[in-house]
């Protein structure tokens, strides 16, 4: 993969992006509301930036399966003391929402980048806000709300299907007038798809080059690891206890030159990019 692609208004790295996960939210499937507090996710937010985090993602709204979605005016109130308390420092803040008018009102408080899971298929409106905003652009894998995602699994082939519907949803934002260095894509892994569509996705990822756009990889702490990881009840393994697992998919991924990965422990993440860019930085000669 790689060479690790220009995204208008980030810094350019030659390794592979850490974003760092901040959910202010009540449900969240990795953490369970422990930052809802607006000070308390300020707080854990400043912690991420100090253990290395590139990029800190801000979302006020959970999508794990099930999760029901909070109006307008709450994901506001949630995630823009943060965006503006985050950017004030001059860390690089990503807002992860769904919504348009979000999106424009985080990136009026500081965000460099809207991470959008549902590719512009959940409003109308966010591909033609995200043109005028001008700012980066998170482009996911997405058939639908939390509410309804997990039975909409149903793939001819996972890594053919994911790539035409994201092809279509990049034609689309370059229609609305978004830019090719806006574009980032994710592949969505634990949206719509099954473990094992997870899997094979990530043993194919490579396929998806042919888009021509940076890749951010989203695995972190995800449902497929914790089955992996089951104990001898056949109980998967709590989110909190998927870190390890998810590391070892940073270094791979950091190894095949992925932009950039989404994860909840930046440390280790930072750690596994530190050792693949020493390994790979082999002396000429």
């Amino acid at each position: 993969m790689g060479p690790f692609g220009a995204v208008r208004g980030l810094p350019r790295l030659d390794r592979t992006q850490v974003m760092g996960v901040v959910n202010v939210t009540p449900d969240s499937f990795s953490d369970g509301g422990r930052w809802f507090d607006p000070d308390a996710a300020i707080g854990h937010g400043l912690a991420l930036l100090a253990e290395g985090a590139d990029v800190i993602d801000v979302g006020g709204e959970s999508t794990r399966p099930g999760a029901e979605r909070p109006d307008t005016a709450e994901e506001l109130r949630r995630v823009l003391p943060v965006v503006r308390a985050l950017a004030a420092t001059g860390a690089v803040v990503s807002v992860d929402t769904m919504r348009a008018e979000v999106a424009a009102e985080a990136v009026a408080a500081g965000a460099r980048l809207v991470n959008d899971v549902s590719g512009g298929l959940a409003e109308v409106e966010m591909l033609a806000t995200v043109a005028d905003l001008g700012v980066a652009y998170v482009c996911m894998h997405w058939r639908g709300h939390a509410d309804v995602m997990q039975d909409r699994t149903v793939y001819a082939d996972v890594v053919t299907d994911v790539l035409r519907e994201l092809q279509d949803r990049i034609e689309r934002a370059r229609s609305a007038g978004v830019q090719p260095d806006q574009l980032v894509v994710d592949a969505g892994f634990g949206f719509a798809k099954t473990g094992e569509h997870n899997w094979e996705l990530l043993r194919r990822l490579e396929e998806l080059e042919v888009l021509g756009v940076p890749q951010l990889v989203g695995v972190s702490r995800k449902r497929f690891l914790g089955s992996l990881l089951a104990g001898p009840d056949g109980r998967p393994r709590a989110p909190d206890e998927r870190d390890d697992a998810t590391t070892a998919l940073t270094t791979l991924l950091a190894w095949r030159g992925v932009w950039g990965v989404r994860v909840h422990s930046v440390r280790a993440s930072r750690d596994a990019v530190a050792v693949v860019q020493q390994l790979q930085d082999r002396p000429s000669g």
